[in-house]
């Protein structure tokens, strides 16, 4: 796979690996927690974050617990997009936006304590992510809990478009 320049999500996470090793995951969970504030919300740690790999932790705390104490069925998904967003963000050439086109998720058992979901792309979808204008991928993610079960099935199709649209050329009536 050929080697592009770093995009701009690419250059800001590069600034927080800057910081020392035992405070990057703080850093950079509390910079994107600022940029996403939703994430931030949920109180998303992003615990490793790569052009190949997003892993994105929720704790079982109260802000994200549902009526019998588990983490909310939202917040799982919330954790699951993000892990597939970020991964396409990291991938995205600065002149395209990435847009969620389509999620399914599936739950499929009661999750135990607090969830965990990655993220992944082949060097084949990062390819043409990072030399196409516009297109869509399937980014796969799992999401397992704290005993090491899926509790939730994801399936999540991202798009990339143009950030600037074409200028509409007059047409002669």
């Amino acid at each position: 796979m050929q080697t592009n320049p770093p995009n701009r999500l690419q250059r800001q996470l590069a600034r927080v690996n800057e910081a020392p090793a035992f405070m990057r995951t703080f850093v950079r969970s509390l910079a994107l927690g600022r940029a996403v504030p939703f994430t931030g919300t949920a109180k998303l740690r992003y615990e490793e974050m790569s052009p190949n790999k997003v892993q994105i932790f929720v704790a079982n705390n109260h802000k994200v617990q549902n009526h019998i104490g588990g983490v909310h069925a939202v917040a799982s998904t919330l954790a699951a997009e993000t892990a597939t967003g970020m991964v396409m963000g990291l991938n995205v050439r600065d002149d395209c936006l990435p847009v969620v086109k389509d999620m399914r998720v599936q739950f499929k058992k009661r999750g135990q304590g607090a969830m965990r979901a990655i993220a992944t792309l082949t060097d084949a979808q990062r390819e043409l992510i990072q030399t196409t204008t516009k297109g869509e991928v399937t980014v796969p993610v799992t999401v397992t809990d704290e005993s090491g079960n899926q509790p939730i099935e994801c399936e999540f199709v991202w798009a990339w478009i143009p950030a600037q649209r074409p200028p509409k050329t007059e047409t002669a009536a």
